[in-house]
């Protein structure tokens, strides 16, 4: 037979596998934001990816790094991607629960209390230095974060859809900072940890900031989605195939963190829903239906870090919880 007759054949009964999803939406979305993002910010590629998952992932985010390497400017630039509600609550010692929330205030014209609502009220909220209000300040963002819906007075009061907490703070920096509590940490969807940029990255910032001229570097981030893109990416997201497989070695990842020597406190099953769907919104935004296990060894980290608590005698050998999920992770057997 013809050579070049038989790999004819052989293309036309190659089949063609379809995606069960159409990930369009999302893929281009997420090039979109990360097109825009990249007019200011410089290198953190994970940081975007991260804060791209938990919004694909509907969930709550915590950033952790020193002063000025872009987590506040990131957060808020993310959101201005989209035109939807943005509030910015600065976090001090002094802020009560109902600077955050709202509170009831009395109407003298028709002798009634009236509900004003606070700043939590909005779409993207970016909390700037979380752990510089005390924990009855914290307190009051247990049901908002967890559930979208705050209740006061005995009446409750929903967000509106998209709702994601954004949150930073400064792991140097002691005084003036209360610790954030196990409850509310849990609350997070991922901790993210970042770094100084490399030089390379170091010497674009000074190119581009020479050459605004003292132009706003903000005003290059365009809206290009909006509430109910958002909303749809999200429902496409939750509709990725995790095979049995996948979703046991989850468990058995998390699992493993309640039985670890060198751990004090273990992650909740909050923890496993949470890297479920990440990994779900890693695999749309590479274009897979499905998830894999490197999906899932890309987001347990993020996922984990802040909900375990090393064993004090541990951490006083400088064992951090990175170390220990980096090597937790490479002691489960990947499914196949």
């Amino acid at each position: 037979m013809d050579p070049i007759e038989n790999n004819e054949d052989q293309t036309q009964i190659t089949p063609q596998f379809q995606p069960r999803l159409d990930l369009s939406k999302v893929t281009q979305g997420v090039h979109m934001i990360k097109t825009e993002l990249n007019k200011v910010i410089v290198g953190q590629r994970d940081l975007i990816d991260s804060l791209i998952i938990a919004i694909l992932a509907d969930g709550n985010c915590l950033i952790e790094g020193v002063p000025g390497i872009a987590k506040t400017l990131s957060a808020k630039l993310i959101a201005r991607t989209m035109s939807v509600g943005f509030s910015r609550i600065q976090f001090t010692p002094d802020l009560m629960p109902s600077d955050i929330l709202g509170t009831s205030v009395f109407n003298p014209k028709n002798t009634e209390f009236e509900f004003k609502s606070g700043p939590i009220f909005s779409n993207f909220i970016l909390i700037d230095e979380i752990n510089r209000a005390p924990a009855k300040t914290q307190s009051a963002l247990f049901e908002v974060m967890a559930e979208k819906q705050i209740t006061i007075d005995g009446t409750t009061y929903p967000m509106s859809p998209p709702f994601i907490v954004f949150a930073t703070q400064n792991p140097i920096e002691q005084e003036g900072t209360y610790r954030l509590p196990e409850a509310q940490l849990d609350r997070f969807l991922f901790k993210i940890n970042i770094d100084y940029p490399n030089l390379e990255d170091e010497i674009t910032i000074l190119n581009r900031h020479n050459e605004r001229k003292g132009k706003d570097e903000t005003a290059e981030v365009k809206a290009i989605l909006n509430g109910q893109d958002i909303q749809s990416m999200q429902q496409i997201v939750q509709n990725v195939e995790v095979e049995k497989s996948i979703q046991e070695y989850i468990a058995k990842t998390v699992c493993q963190t309640r039985n670890h020597s060198m751990l004090y406190l273990g992650a909740s099953p909050r923890a496993s829903i949470s890297i479920l769907n990440a990994s779900k919104a890693k695999a749309a935004m590479n274009g897979r239906d499905f998830v894999i296990p490197e999906d899932v060894k890309y987001v347990a980290p993020l996922a984990l870090r802040h909900r375990v608590v090393v064993s004090p005698e541990k951490e006083m050998e400088g064992v951090t919880p990175d170390y220990i999920i980096k090597e937790l992770i490479e002691t489960i057997e990947v499914p196949r």
